[in-house]
């Protein structure tokens, strides 16, 4: 071996070996190597191929590609990136996430439209002429009020004023377009069902109920428990709009969530959550805060308070007794066969009430001069709302359709400011934030702790790398040290 070479080894593969025994003739030369060497022998020689050349030799020749490939592999990766991010953006989650925010857009318009249509028929006002003979089956006489107007030609006539003031004819009319619902349900079925005939979908809507044990009696008087209910909810809250803004009204029946969830407690025996038993406790705090924020004597927006808080409370019963009805997995049949009902049980049976109270002269209605078009708004609009908060889960998440019932607050407020004048501050604000902080803790999910002790790791990571530029948890891959409290360097548990 010359000076310089390196020894030849199996982690020199391409250096060439050299036989270890040199076979001399007699005169002492080396005799020459064999063409064809002895395979798997202690003298083999590994023959190089045309291509395998010298480490030292190939240097000089090699081009440097390593410029050109960076180039390339960093292209691809930007490339993967951007494909990963438009598919994290169209993904289903994703989309769910976008119908969601728009949902609640359309619910948050339509409940803020309702309840100020509701407003707005209260401000009606119906002119007649005081000489004419008063009409005491139509008219509410405790509301009449002579008023004189002058003519063009200067004549003075008197006028008798007449305002819509008829709480339960109002809430007994919405709960009318409730039979809409299986129509509705009717049509978006049909045309995406193998059966066309809408007496098997109903047949399949009714079909859990017989098999839960349902006889006609028994489902007939937990309906009619149920449209009380629905009745009386409406009712209080078309009625505390007399003395109170759409705000605090919007605000009070937000607490509706708070409720549901005691009772699931109470009735379904939900899981018991003690940040939710935290909200329910805020959302009282809110109540009592804008009960007493026009004092605590005297205070004319009191009964008001009251019974949008009992319109909340009647709510919520619905909603459990509903979900007891139809069960946890209720289908979107069931829900529109129970409303629809629930709408046909009202019309049918409750209609002599209404009628009672409006010849009794309790709800003055003008009939010369009926707001119609106030009234169909508000019914088309609460039509809309309740459509959304039963059928929209199919698109989006239940979290973003009932969050539009506390994103309709703020809405309401900015519009009780240009229309009344209204001024939200002290006692009333006070009570808005500590509901709306209670309706959002209401959602927190059953492991919430989890999720905090997750974020609160993943941001001591984050900050620990930021420090030592470098990620916390390194793998040595020659020790398998993983930086453990529970291990030393060496492997050995301490």
């Amino acid at each position: 071996m010359r000076e310089g070479d390196s020894i030849p080894s199996i982690f020199n593969p391409r250096r060439p070996r050299t036989p270890s025994v040199v076979v001399t003739t007699e005169d002492g030369e080396a005799a020459p190597v064999p063409t064809t060497p002895v395979t798997n022998g202690p003298f083999t020689s590994i023959q190089k191929h045309p291509r395998q050349q010298d480490s030292t030799e190939q240097a000089p020749s090699e081009p440097d590609t390593s410029a050109a490939i960076q180039p390339i592999t960093k292209h691809s990766s930007i490339w993967s990136k951007c494909k990963k991010l438009s598919d994290s953006c169209i993904s289903l989650p994703a989309r769910k996430i976008y119908c969601g925010v728009c949902v609640m857009v359309v619910v948050t318009g339509c409940w803020v439209g309702t309840a100020h249509s509701f407003k707005l028929l209260y401000r009606h006002r119906s002119a007649t002429n005081a000489s004419s003979p008063a009409k005491p089956l139509f008219y509410n006489l405790t509301t009449l009020n002579n008023v004189t107007n002058i003519t063009k030609s200067g004549e003075i006539v008197s006028m008798r004023t007449i305002h819509y003031d008829a709480p339960f004819c109002t809430a007994w009319f919405l709960t009318n377009w409730n039979i809409l619902f299986l129509p509705f349900y009717l049509l978006c079925r049909i045309p995406g069902s193998r059966c066309s005939n809408p007496t098997k979908i109903i047949a399949e809507a009714l079909r859990p109920f017989r098999e839960k044990g349902f006889t006609f009696t028994r489902f007939f008087i937990r309906l009619m428990f149920m449209t009380g209910l629905w009745l009386a909810s409406y009712y209080c809250l078309v009625l505390s709009l007399r003395t109170i803004y759409v705000t605090d009204s919007l605000a009070l029946f937000a607490t509706t969530v708070s409720f549901a969830y005691l009772l699931s407690w109470v009735i379904l025996h939900e899981q018991f959550v003690g940040i939710r038993i935290v909200a329910v406790i805020m959302c009282d705090t809110g109540i009592a805060l804008i009960a007493y924020m026009d004092g605590i004597t005297d205070s004319p927006t009191l009964g008001g308070v009251v019974l949008a808080v009992t319109s909340a409370t009647a709510f919520a019963i619905f909603k459990v007794m509903l979900r007891k009805t139809v069960g946890p997995n209720a289908s979107r049949g069931q829900i529109a066969v129970c409303h629809s009902a629930l709408g046909l049980m009202n019309a049918t049976l409750l209609w002599p009430v209404a009628l009672g109270l409006f010849l009794s002269g309790s709800e003055s209605v003008p009939w010369p001069d009926l707001p119609w078009i106030t009234l169909l708004a508000a019914s088309t609009l609460l039509l809309a709302t309740n459509l959304i908060s039963n059928f929209g889960t199919v698109y989006t998440y239940e979290f973003f359709i009932t969050i539009g019932l506390i994103a309709a607050v703020p809405s309401s407020g900015a519009v009780d400011i240009v229309l009344y004048h209204a001024e939200f501050a002290g006692m009333r604000l006070s009570g808005m934030i500590l509901i709306a902080i209670g309706f959002f803790l209401v959602f927190f999910p059953d492991n919430w702790p989890d999720y905090i002790t997750r974020l609160l790791r993943w941001s001591r990571r984050h900050r620990h790398g930021a420090l030592t530029g470098q990620r916390r948890d390194i793998v040595d891959y020659r020790t398998g040290y993983i930086r453990s409290h529970l291990r030393s360097p060496s492997g050995r548990v301490r």
